[in-house]
């Protein structure tokens, strides 16, 4: 009866959406469902459901989105809806969902159960549910390589001297995701811009626009000149724009609301594999546990320049960029970084995620740190601290 239940909600729910999401009908007879943290509202809700449109038009399957749907047991509700209602194939977008997708994804064997940013797949041992992500880590280091040249522009223009080259940055979580995502693009920053050093702080949450305003602000008082961000919402490019502080943003242009400071921003493109993961339903191939997308298959994308950026910047990103596709370029080159005053020479990571966080392999080879996508699983481990980077709270 509860499924009965569900079904009928699901079906009501689902009615307007047609297939594609822009009408028309399905050609593939494929259906797919889409579980979304937020809605349109956050830029990276937004990226998901453009790439899941885009994807599922160009496969011609049919699409169920379900958006606003928390960390909790209403993903795993959401989950069986989905499958109840005849879904083929699901997707959810957010870390929380993912022991709520494990869940589902044992009552419904026959359906395929895909996360975003989990860590999971690799060791619960349930054959239909898998992890993916992106080598958003390069984006964000070809980012930093704009945040740097703006500095130094600013530095030639007489507006700031190197020692005042500070960098802000706001957090969602101290998770190896943010952790990974910040030192990257410092490392890229101070690629191009050695005097960079920078503070980060964490609101405690993916989305939440006056925390993110209100984190801007606080580092821009702090003596930060130049902001960037791994958190959902135009909380901190607005503050930026009225402060007349360069910006890089996350997941999508900002140039229209933030004409003035808006430099560049990384992002995502997940319709590759939407589209990898339902022609393999379609054609009954297997599904990997882990899935890495990077540059080489245009998952990790960088937006237009805006025009806050500095002259020569998209000829040096065009050239780290074919570095990292020569294999020249390693974004953790251990010789690029110190931890505590001195190089890293190993450390064991935290891949196989258990609940005392041990380090379970050696991610340190030929010189630099393997982050994910090299061999071990999707999502990103890198937890480090590195010099120069200064923490202004670590409750979440």
């Amino acid at each position: 009866m509860k499924k009965f239940i569900a079904l009928l909600l699901s079906l009501v729910m689902v009615a307007s959406l047609a297939a594609c999401g822009e009408g028309g009908s399905a050609k593939s007879g494929l259906k797919a469902g889409f579980i979304f943290l937020h809605d349109e509202n956050s830029t990276y809700d937004l990226n998901f459901i453009n790439a899941a449109k885009e994807a599922c038009k160009s496969v011609g399957a049919e699409i169920v989105l379900k958006t606003n749907i928390p960390e909790g047991q209403e993903c795993y509700e959401a989950a069986c809806e989905l499958a109840d209602a005849g879904c083929d194939i699901i997707f959810a977008d957010s870390f929380g969902h993912e022991d709520f997708m494990i869940q589902a994804a044992k009552e419904y064997p026959d359906v395929q159960f895909c996360h975003a940013t989990g860590t999971k797949a690799h060791t619960a041992g349930v054959a239909n549910y898998h992890n993916a992500f992106a080598a958003i880590y390069e984006g964000r280091y070809l980012a930093g390589i704009a945040a740097g040249l703006k500095l130094n522009e600013m530095i030639n223009n007489g507006d700031i001297t190197a020692d005042q080259c500070k960098i802000g940055y706001i957090g969602a979580f101290t998770y190896a995701e943010v952790i990974s995502g910040y030192t990257s693009f410092f490392l890229g920053a101070r690629s191009v811009c050695p005097s960079a050093t920078m503070e980060v702080t964490f609101t405690g949450s993916w989305y939440d626009e006056t925390a993110e305003k209100e984190g801007a602000n606080k580092l821009m008082d702090d003596g930060c000149v130049l902001i960037s961000q791994h958190a959902d919402s135009m909380g901190a490019p607005t503050a930026c724009e009225t402060r007349g502080v360069p910006n890089v943003s996350y997941n999508g242009s900002t140039q229209t609301a933030a004409p003035n400071t808006y430099i560049v921003s990384s992002r995502i493109n997940w319709a590759p594999y939407f589209e990898f993961c339902m022609n393999a339903v379609k054609d009954k191939k297997e599904i990997p546990a882990d899935w890495t997308g990077t540059i080489a298959t245009n998952s990790v994308l960088l937006t237009d320049l805006g025009t806050a950026a500095a002259a020569g910047t998209q000829e040096a990103i065009d050239k780290a960029k074919s570095d990292m596709a020569a294999g020249t370029l390693h974004v953790f080159d251990t010789a690029t970084f110190t931890v505590d005053g001195a190089p890293l020479t190993s450390y064991m990571a935290d891949v196989d995620t258990d609940a005392n966080y041990e380090g379970d392999h050696e991610v340190i080879t030929n010189g630099y740190f393997n982050e994910s996508g090299e061999g071990f699983r999707s999502a990103p481990y890198f937890d480090i601290q590195i010099d120069g980077i200064t923490l202004l709270d670590t409750a979440f």
